[in-house]
Formats: C-alpha cells, structure tokens, sequence
C-alpha cells in the first residue's frame, strides 16, 4: 500500500485503478489478519511484534525484506511488481497453510484467494504492455532486472537452519507439500522452493515472448547470482547471465541492466498517452 499509493492519480483507465485499490486494500488486509493472530495468541510479546510491523515504512527503508522497500514509481513497476513479487507472495502463502499451527494455516485460504488475483492482475498488465508494443522490450527488461532478483532474496537464505526447523517442528510446510510424496530435503528447503519460483516464472516470460515478434529482443529471467542481497551469492559482482565480474566494474554495470534516468524519462513520455498498453476486455 505504502509503495503503490502515488499510482492513485493516474491509472490508465477505471478498470486498473479498481485493480490498484484492490490490490491496496487487501494486503492492508493481510497485514492487520497477521497482526490479528500475533496480538490473539502470543501476548504481550506478540502486540509489541503486530506494533513494530504496522510501525514500518517502507520510504525510510525500515521493511525488513528488500523487495518492500524499493520504489514503485510507475505502472510499469506495478505490474512487474505483482507479477513476480505477489508471485512469491503466493509460495510463502501456501506453504504456511500445511502449518501445524491451525490458526495460521486456516488464515491461508482466503489470503491465497486474494493473491491470485494480485500476481494475475500483474500477469495480465505485462501481456497487455507487450501487446501494445510501446514501451521498448529493453526498458521492460531493466525492470524485470530490478525486480526479480529481490524476490529470489525473498526465499531466505541457502542452507537454512530457521526453514529446516520449522519443517520439522511443523510450523511451514513445502510449496508442494500435498502433490508430492518424495522426502524433504531440509537442509536445502528455501533452495527447492526458489527453484520452482523461478520455473513458473520462467514459463509466464516464455508467454510474454509470443507477442514480441522479434527473438533479439525477448524477456528473459536473470540468473539466480544477479544481483543478490542474501544467501550464498549475496553482494557478489555478478551479470544477469551469472558471470562473475570485477567487483569495480560492476556498479557501472548494474546501472546499465538496472532502470536508467532516461528509460523513467521515455516512460513518462510514453504514459502521456493511455495506448501503451491494452483496454482490458470488459474492463
């Protein structure tokens, strides 16, 4: 809500705007169904924690995880945002509905309801941008750099010992807990899980390529190394495809790959006009 709010005034038409609220609205709620169980079932301790998460803000860079304090300046931010960040969103959701603790896992049903259609609403954005063929491939792709490697961070770090006890003591489960059978791998529990979010979201770029007609200029999901702020690749200077690189030149680099000055210049140029992206059907 805190990072999306100055979308407000100017959402490309009433069917995203209603989305934007949507979207605002409900992980208000979520916050306060979270902060609900901290303050019901774990006492004092557990209103001072609910106090301390409704006390953050993401402008002073006070989130505990990276992705939340990161700027969502513009629509194109958004729906990146709600495709691959909600999208995490959705694997943390459902691992925690096989909760041994009830009252958290019972929470889950309805939260997941409501991300789904979160990460559609980014899902759906980004086919409508590349559809319309306005905003350049390469700018799009500078935000997918921007944002994805924050949501591989996300997972937790590698080798987990808080991810493995928590298995064990049944506090979270896997992300595919009920459709396998196969033993959990508890040393390496964040690892699996990252691995099938960057699967599915390697698939959903796979589909934004067929409206891109040239094969030079298709998204791609940068490498697990770029860009990392936790686990074992953390701080390391590395390329979008997972080549090391000098530590000095990789600053220079990663502005490069990264959204430029000129990409937030051509895109407010480019939202002067509302046909950069698609009318939503029976939107």
């Amino acid at each position: 809500m805190e990072q999306q709010r100055a979308l407000l005034q100017n959402a490309p038409s009433d069917y995203d705007l209603f989305a934007l609220m949507r979207v605002m609205s409900e992980e208000m709620r979520h916050g306060w169904q979270m902060s609900y169980l901290l303050c019901q079932h774990f006492g004092d301790e557990g209103k001072r924690e609910a106090q301390k998460l409704l006390e953050r803000r993401a402008e002073d860079g006070q989130r505990l995880l990276g992705s939340f304090n990161e700027i969502v300046e513009n629509w194109l931010d958004f729906f990146t945002y709600t495709q691959y960040i909600d999208r995490d969103g959705k694997f943390q959701l459902k691992m925690l509905s096989t909760s041994a603790f009830h009252p958290l896992a019972r929470s889950m049903g309805p939260m997941l309801k409501e991300e789904s259609f979160h990460l559609g609403t980014g899902n759906n954005g980004l086919l409508r941008i590349v559809k319309a063929g306005r905003i350049p491939p390469e700018i799009i792709q500078r935000y997918f750099n921007k944002w994805i490697p924050t949501a591989f961070d996300l997972f937790g770090t590698d080798n987990s010992s808080s991810a493995h006890w928590a298995y064990v003591w049944g506090l979270k489960g896997r992300f595919n807990e009920r459709e396998t059978s196969d033993p959990a791998d508890v040393a390496h529990l964040n690892e699996a899980s990252r691995e099938l979010y960057r699967q599915e979201i390697v698939r959903l770029v796979a589909r934004l390529n067929t409206a891109i007609a040239d094969r030079d200029r298709h998204l791609y999901v940068p490498e697990l190394k770029f860009n990392r702020r936790i686990g074992v690749y953390a701080r390391k200077p590395c390329d979008v495809s997972g080549n090391e690189l000098s530590a000095e030149a990789f600053p220079a680099y990663l502005a490069s790959v990264t959204p430029t000055a000129e990409d937030r210049a051509a895109l407010r140029d480019i939202f002067k006009d509302n046909d950069w992206i698609r009318a939503e059907e029976g939107g």
